[in-house]
């Protein structure tokens, strides 16, 4: 009999992530529908997408596990609770704590990746007994190693460098409104094409309008307010960023990345404080110079060690281990009765 899954999405950033998970569940012939918060536009998904909007509609539907991109989800939904994760412990806020790594008591699976975050969480499952940790690799990866082989096979009909900016949305990091009159005067000055893009939780409509206009007077501009998935960003060359953690996934495309005010620097970047930086900082990316890239490689080792395209069927696999192996087990998660009566009262607050 096909098991149904649920992915739980707060944001749009989570629909990517989880498209390569609903591969592998058809591919088991098993079935997948869509919970979107209010915060979570609906524009990524299609008219073949199965959305449930209420909690009457996720009971009948009965999910044997949910699958959770963000920080949290509902504890009265059925089915085993599962941390997918929306990025990487790069400690993008800069100091040293990653809440990545912080255990709020939602979940019964959490996915690790690699040595940056499997030894972690096993030493909190340890500690803490109500969850397992599998190390899978994160779900989005698959779909990033199908772009990359897509691109090498592909000859680009445009030759011309073509930059991609991306931000992260903390008023504190972010970096997008201060750089944005250098970019118009790179746009207007270089033969290089820019595609543009905001981080969903990034709300300033005034950056938002200026975008939208940088694109309507320059032809070598583009405004993408919804990130574009990864076969987009395999066609561009250069990623300029702040700290966003997206800065991963692009160099997973074997790609360098230029940074304005990282908060975590290293040699797998070229991270410059002043805009006035970008222009020469991002000529030396286009060279792809070899030590860059070979810091670049050992930066992905260390947060990612599963590359071969098969993520999604390590996560579908570990989900039917614990199901077998622990649920009903180990440990029961802790109350949270007050975290329990906001989620609810939060849900009330979307009808």
């Amino acid at each position: 009999m096909p098991k149904n899954y649920l992915f739980f999405c707060s944001y749009s950033y989570a629909i990517p992530i989880l498209r390569p998970l609903e591969m592998e569940i058809r591919r088991r012939g098993d079935n997948v529908a869509w919970f979107l918060e209010r915060s979570c536009n609906d524009e990524a998904l299609t008219a073949n997408d199965l959305t449930l909007k209420t909690r009457k509609e996720v009971k009948v539907w009965n999910p044997v596990a949910v699958f959770a991109p963000g920080i949290f989800v509902y504890d009265f939904f059925p089915g085993i609770k599962v941390e997918v994760f929306h990025g990487y412990p790069i400690y993008k806020r800069g100091g040293t704590e990653e809440t990545h790594f912080r255990i709020r008591g939602w979940f019964d699976i959490y996915l690790s990746t690699g040595p940056s975050s499997t030894p972690v969480f096993l030493e909190q499952e340890k500690k803490y007994k109500h969850f397992k940790t599998y190390e899978t690799g994160w779900a989005k990866v698959d779909t990033i190693i199908k772009a990359k082989k897509e691109a090498e096979n592909t000859t680009r009909k445009d030759k011309t460098p073509t930059i991609f900016i991306t931000t992260t949305f903390s008023d504190k990091v972010t970096q997008l409104k201060r750089i944005l009159p250098e970019i118009k005067r790179l746009a207007e000055k270089r033969e290089w094409n820019w595609i543009i893009t905001m981080h969903p939780k990034l709300d300033d409509q005034s950056l938002r309008t200026d975008l939208e206009e940088l694109d309507r007077k320059l032809e070598n501009v583009t405004f993408m307010p919804v990130t574009p998935d990864a076969y987009v960003m395999a066609q561009t060359d250069v990623m300029l960023s702040d700290a966003s953690s997206i800065i991963l996934e692009y160099m997973m495309l074997d790609k360098p990345v230029v940074t304005v005010c990282n908060t975590t620097p290293g040699p797998h970047l070229i991270n410059v404080n002043n805009p006035d930086g970008i222009e020469s900082a991002i000529e030396k990316a286009l060279t792809r110079p070899v030590s860059l890239m070979n810091e670049i490689k050992n930066y992905i080792d260390f947060h990612e060690a599963h590359l071969d395209g098969h993520n999604c069927q390590r996560i579908i696999d570990a989900v039917d281990d614990f199901i077998k192996n622990h649920k009903g087990k180990i440990k029961k998660k802790p109350l949270n009765l007050f975290r329990k009566i906001k989620l609810r009262w939060k849900l009330a607050m979307q009808k």
